[in-house]
C-alpha cells in the first residue's frame, strides 16, 4: 500500500470539487489568480476562530494582491455555517471567503495534510500558496496549538508575486518597495565584474 500524497513546492495543486459555505467550488476555478488554500483543525475552536477573524479583516488586502482565500476542514457544511454565524455574532465580522467541508478527508489526503491512517485532522493547520497557473509556490504547516500570522501570509504572497516578475529574489523580511537581491552569479567573469558583493548583490527594487 502506498503512503499518503505530499504536495510539494513546484507541484501542480491537485484539483477537486467540493461543497462550501458559498456553494460548490472547484479548485481550477481559481486559475488566473493567486490562491491561499488553508486548512484548520476544527470549527468552534479558539485558535481557528482567531485566524478566521484576522483573515476576514485582511480580506481586502489579499484582494488587492489579486489573491483569493479558501478555507477547509473536516467539519460538515452545517457546522461551518453555524460557526461563521457565531463569529459574526461574537465579533461583528462576516467571513467573506468560502469554507470547504471535507468529511471524508479526501482533499486533506490529496494534499498530504493528513496521514493515510488519520481518523481526524486535529493536528492540521496547513497552508498552500498557489499561483495563477495552479502551481504550489510555498507551503506552511503549524501545530494545533499555534496560530498562523496573517501579516506573514500577506507578506509571503507579495514576495512570491515579486519574485515571479523578473529575474530577482526577495531577501529576509522583504516587504513591497524594499531592496531586492539579484540572482547568484554563475561565471568567473561576472564574479570579477561584480566585485566583493558578487555572492549577495542587494539593490533597490526598480519597481518600487
Amino acid at each position: 500500500m502506498g503512503g499518503p500524497s505530499i504536495v510539494r513546492i513546484g507541484d501542480a495543486a491537485p484539483d477537486f470539487q467540493a461543497r462550501t459555505t458559498q456553494g460548490p467550488v472547484r479548485l481550477s476555478d481559481y486559475r488566473g489568480r493567486w490562491l491561499v488554500l488553508f486548512s484548520h483543525p476544527a470549527d468552534f475552536t479558539p485558535v481557528c476562530t482567531s485566524e478566521f477573524v484576522a483573515l476576514a479583516r485582511a480580506a481586502d488586502r489579499f484582494a488587492a494582491l489579486d489573491c483569493a482565500l479558501l478555507g477547509l476542514s473536516v467539519d460538515s457544511l452545517h457546522a461551518h455555517l453555524a460557526w461563521i454565524d457565531a463569529i459574526r455574532a461574537r465579533f461583528g465580522v462576516t467571513i467573506p471567503f468560502p469554507v470547504i467541508e471535507d468529511p471524508t478527508m479526501a482533499v486533506g489526503r490529496a494534499y498530504g495534510m493528513l496521514d493515510a491512517a488519520a481518523r481526524d485532522s486535529a493536528t492540521v493547520r496547513a497552508t498552500y500558496f498557489i499561483d495563477p497557473a495552479g502551481v504550489v509556490r510555498a507551503t506552511t504547516s503549524y501545530p494545533v496549538s499555534t496560530g498562523r500570522s496573517v501579516a506573514e501570509m500577506l507578506r509571503l504572497v507579495a514576495a512570491l508575486q515579486r519574485a515571479a516578475v523578473g529575474d530577482v529574489l526577495t531577501p529576509e523580511g522583504w516587504e513591497p518597495g524594499a531592496d531586492i537581491v539579484l540572482p547568484t552569479i554563475a561565471t568567473a567573469d561576472d564574479m570579477a565584474a561584480a566585485g566583493p558583493s558578487w555572492f549577495c548583490r542587494i539593490t533597490p527594487d526598480p519597481q518600487a
